[in-house]
């Protein structure tokens, strides 16, 4: 079973929905949500989010949190999350946002470098990450630890 059954399976099992947030993961996230059968039950709709402005205007994330923290920020992967449970009226959700490279890299943010949030109706983690090797790697593994970091978040708040 894949993480992303896994996930729909917990959510199913708690009555909970879900809304996805992506920058850097441009959909990649969605559509692996999407090719589960069944996913319909409980994934209510996902943002791609890729340029400022429509962080902004999509998902609530204000202009002045990316003026002081910029897009790859803990503050800013939290603003995506809750704007996308905002959005969908989702019971859980999380988002994206970072650097994939090969350029756009700077000394304080690496190509490579991603932030994670995970959100659900009782708890919230956001957690940095420093991926290696293509875009395309950096992509698939902030998808494969953003589902990640939302099944635990969900089975953390069940002890």
């Amino acid at each position: 079973m894949s993480e992303a059954e896994k996930l729909l399976k917990l959510l199913k099992r708690h009555g909970w929905s879900l809304a996805t947030a992506e920058s850097c993961t441009g959909g990649m996230a969605a559509s692996e949500i999407v090719d589960i059968a069944g996913a319909s039950e409980v994934y209510k709709g996902g943002v791609v989010a890729y340029a400022n402005e429509a962080k902004i205007r999509t998902l609530g994330v204000s202009e002045e949190l990316l003026a002081d923290c910029g897009a790859v920020s803990a503050e800013c992967a939290k603003a995506m999350a809750q704007g996308a449970r905002s959005r969908f009226a989702a019971d859980c959700a999380f988002s994206t946002t970072g650097i994939a490279g090969p350029a756009g890299g700077t000394p304080d943010k690496p190509v490579g470098t991603v932030w994670i949030a995970a959100a659900t109706p009782v708890s919230f983690r956001m957690e940095k990450k420093q991926f290696a090797g293509t875009r395309q790697n950096v992509r698939r593994m902030a998808v494969e630890r953003a589902i990640s970091l939302l099944i635990e978040t969900i089975t953390e708040s069940d002890k």
